[in-house]
C-alpha cells in the first residue's frame, strides 16, 4: 500500500505558549484550554480516517495524540523525529528576551531556513529529519495509506515545504500553524506521486 495522504496536526496549547516563551525542545506540558483543544479536533480528524498516528516523543505531541488515539482506537507510534526544533540556548526565553540579546536574529531565523539558533537547528535540518520518517512510511509494505503526524509548528511548516519540493528560500511564505490545527497533503498515482497541498492550518475554535 502506497503512503496517499498526510494528516500533520500540531498539539494543544501549552504552558509555555500560554507565557509566551519558546519551546523548542523543552518538554511543555499541555494547559486545560490545550486538552479541550484536542478533544474538539478529534471528530473533525477521524473523517480523515488514518490507518496510523504518529506523535513526535514531547509530550505537548504525545498528549494530543492520545486524545485522539484514545477516543478511535487507531494505533500510535513515537518517534523523536518529529521533535520541534531545537532552539538551543533561546529555549525557554521570550520573544523579547532575544531580541535584546540577539538584535535581528530571531527575524533570521524566520526568514531564513538554513540559519539556525545559538546551539540549535535550522528548518533545513528539521525537514529532513522528519522527511526520514516519511521515507520509512512510504515503503510499499508498510501497510498505511494516511498518516495523522502529531508534532509541531516549526516541523509542520518545514516539512512541509519540504515534500512541497518549494524553493528553500520560499518556506517563509508559508504561514505559521495554530494551536492543535492541521495541515493536509495529498498525492495521486498518476502524478509522480508529487505531494499537493490540500488544506493549512486549519482549525476550530470552542
Amino acid at each position: 500500500m502506497t503512503l496517499r495522504r498526510l494528516v500533520l496536526w500540531r498539539h494543544g496549547e501549552t504552558d509555555f505558549n500560554a507565557s509566551g516563551r519558546m519551546q523548542g525542545q523543552l518538554d511543555s506540558v499541555l494547559t486545560q484550554v490545550g486538552w479541550n483543544q484536542a478533544r474538539f479536533a478529534v471528530p473533525v480528524l477521524a473523517r480523515f480516517s488514518p490507518d496510523l498516528v504518529v506523535a513526535s516523543d514531547l509530550r505537548r505531541a504525545t498528549d494530543t495524540a492520545t486524545v485522539f488515539t484514545n477516543a478511535t482506537g487507531v494505533p500510535l507510534r513515537i518517534d523523536k523525529r518529529l521533535r520541534e526544533t531545537n532552539l538551543g540556548i533561546w529555549q525557554g526565553m521570550t520573544s523579547v528576551e532575544i531580541d535584546e540579546q540577539w538584535p535581528g536574529s530571531r527575524q533570521a531565523w524566520q526568514t531564513d531556513p538554513t540559519w539556525s539558533p545559538p546551539g540549535g537547528e535550522s528548518r533545513v535540518e528539521v525537514a529532513a529529519r522528519a522527511y526520514e520518517l516519511i521515507a520509512d512510511l512510504d515503503r510499499a509494505d508498510s501497510g498505511v495509506s494516511t498518516v495523522l503526524l502529531c508534532a509541531h509548528g516549526g516541523l509542520t511548516a518545514a516539512l512541509t515545504g519540504h515534500l512541497l519540493e518549494l524553493p528553500v528560500t520560499a518556506w517563509a511564505k508559508l504561514g505559521g500553524i495554530g494551536n492543535c490545527h492541521w495541515t493536509v497533503l495529498e498525492r495521486r498515482l498518476t502524478s509522480g506521486l508529487a505531494w499537493r497541498l490540500i488544506i493549512y492550518n486549519a482549525g476550530i475554535t470552542g
